[in-house]
């Protein structure tokens, strides 16, 4: 019998969703072999700020803290230590089966009787795909965003990916999901396929298939909700927008190809309509409606992403590209207000554009510029200049304002001038502190 020769590798991790009222939180230990991996807990706790991720140790002294961290060693050499047994006995060792002997149990489990299905209980891809058709016929009857059963689609994809990854199936019952569903499907997206998602992105995944396993529990497949208790919400990521002299920049760049300068256009009217690239895709003159006494010109759509009307005055420079691209044959053709490239183009050419105008983020290097910056900039621009929070959430189209409120930026400048008028205030000229007589 020759063995594989295989790689193992011990991390262990906070598992701070399971933190109880004292803050602490269960460190887990990760068994990796050739990427498949399992999971047990040392059966010791530490708070976030004690636990030390890059060394995987708790922070501190005391013997409490020396004892927890003696533990952990020990269940790593003792796992190193199975691992090499079993390697002596078995052509093949998987993570299941190391975690198994250190539980005290057989290497391997002997086979459960299969219990026959109820003729009522459905897999998990079935509702799924019960969902997605529903789905689809809103969309035909338009309510519903194509743009959305897009990303349903590709969500069943990474769900079909993982059922097959992790349990080596084409897919499962409801009754099989196991407690860690969540923690396991995170880990999946975040670690083990070819590209990794963000950590933001992939709690967006799982609270999109949080509402498929909700359906499960209505129609009673299963008893309880494994994802209850997890966090599907990655926390507020600061948005740093363009400034105003980056977006200059762009607008007076001259472009000698015709398809750069288009996108370009494209992205100055996104940078003052605050439109989605969905929505100024399908923009057409049917959208521009008169309002008021003065007539004034507006954009008025519904978002595809939500469904939420929004509505934006024509500004001078909007007004501008639309009356440049009147005549343009894609335009006229499609009835369209300005010409626009599928989504991966349009981000392709503005990284280009990034590039040749020189627009970097704040760690000095070229930004990836993409269709939501011009959203954001919108929005800063708005709020800096005395907009109501309220007003710009409607121009947005958000559903409710405190997604509005993520763009809110206290600015450098605003701060340097609030500070001067304190400082005139304090101060004399020559830098003496004022006498507290002359505030009265």
């Amino acid at each position: 019998m020759m063995n594989l020769k295989q790689n193992l590798t011990v991390l262990f991790w906070l598992y701070r969703q399971k933190a109880k009222a004292d803050g602490k939180a269960p460190i887990y230990a990760r068994i990796t072999i050739d990427g498949k991996y399992t999971e047990l807990s040392t059966g010791k706790k530490a708070t976030p700020k004690s636990w030390d991720a890059n060394n995987k140790q708790i922070l501190g002294s005391g013997l409490e803290v020396k004892l927890a961290n003696q533990k952990l060693t020990q269940v790593q050499t003792d796992v190193e230590r199975i691992f090499n047994g079993l390697q002596m006995h078995f052509r093949e060792v998987t993570p299941a089966m190391v975690k198994n002997v250190y539980l005290g149990k057989p290497a391997i489990d002997e086979p459960k009787p299969i219990k026959p299905a109820p003729k009522n209980e459905q897999t998990v891809l079935e509702v799924f795909d019960e969902f997605v058709v529903r789905f689809e016929k809103r969309v035909e009857k338009g309510n519903a965003s194509p743009g959305t059963l897009k990303h349903w689609r590709s969500t069943r994809k990474k769900v079909v990916a993982f059922i097959r990854y992790h349990f080596n199936s084409d897919d499962i019952r409801f009754s099989e999901l196991p407690d860690t569903f969540a923690e396991d499907f995170y880990d999946y997206l975040t670690l083990y396929v070819k590209k990794p998602l963000a950590e933001v992105t992939a709690r967006k995944q799982l609270k999109w298939i949080r509402q498929i396993v909700k359906i499960g529990v209505r129609k009673k497949l299963i008893v309880s909700n494994p994802m209850d208790g997890f966090k599907c919400s990655g926390g507020d990521v600061e948005v740093i927008p363009l400034e105003f002299w980056q977006v200059e920049k762009i607008l007076h760049k001259s472009f000698t190809v015709e398809r750069i300068a288009e996108v370009r256009d494209a992205f100055i009217f996104q940078c003052f309509t605050g439109f989605a690239y969905q929505d100024i895709y399908d923009l057409t003159p049917e959208n521009i409606v008169l309002v008021g006494r003065k007539k004034e010109r507006w954009l008025v759509k519904h978002r595809g992403k939500t469904d939420v009307g929004e509505m934006v005055p024509i500004l001078p420079i909007v007004e501008e590209l639309i009356t440049q691209y009147r005549n343009h044959p894609y335009c006229i053709t499609h009835n369209k207000l300005i010409p626009v490239n599928s989504n991966y183009r349009y981000n392709s050419y503005l990284k280009e554009i990034a590039d040749l105008c020189e627009i970097r983020d704040i760690t000095g290097n070229i930004r990836k510029l993409d269709t939501h910056d011009a959203r954001h900039f919108f929005a800063d621009m708005m709020l800096n200049n005395g907009v109501p929070l309220e007003d710009v959430s409607k121009m947005l189209g958000h559903k409710s304002i405190r997604t509005t409120m993520r763009y809110c930026r206290v600015r450098k400048s605003r701060i340097s001038e609030s500070v001067a008028r304190v400082k005139q205030k304090l101060f004399t000229k020559s830098g003496e502190l004022r006498s507290s007589l002359q505030f009265g």
